[in-house]
């Protein structure tokens, strides 16, 4: 029960979150048990953002998931992402942050996991 929700300066057009869609479909695999079947996904683009005092391209990615994955897994999947940003909205590497919050309360569906 994934969620991530990307901010980012860059602008998100219909396209890029198609290949944004697909591309994180295919990352949250990289941790065990999580497939792009139960992944939820939210793009922000366009939003005014400073990196090191100045106006730049950058994002934020925040990482919700159910239960607990290896920190090898998430370092898998902070590669993907910054190679997933830079190819489809160049937001270079050291402009992108990431936050992981993993959680054992996840409703869904009407009731708790």
């Amino acid at each position: 029960m994934p969620m991530i929700a990307l901010t980012t300066a860059a602008s998100v057009t219909p396209q890029a979150a198609q290949q944004l869609t697909a591309g994180f479909g295919k990352a949250i695999t990289l941790i065990p048990g999580k497939s792009e079947s139960h992944l939820m996904l939210s793009f922000q683009g366009g939003v005014a953002m400073s990196f090191g005092g100045k106006a730049s391209n950058a994002a934020f990615v925040s990482v919700n998931c159910f239960g607990h994955a290896p920190r090898e897994a998430y370092e898998k999947l902070t590669a993907a992402i910054c190679e997933l940003l830079q190819a489809v909205l160049d937001v270079p590497p050291e402009n992108v942050f990431i936050k992981y919050s993993e959680t054992e309360n996840w409703g869904w569906n009407g009731y708790n996991l």
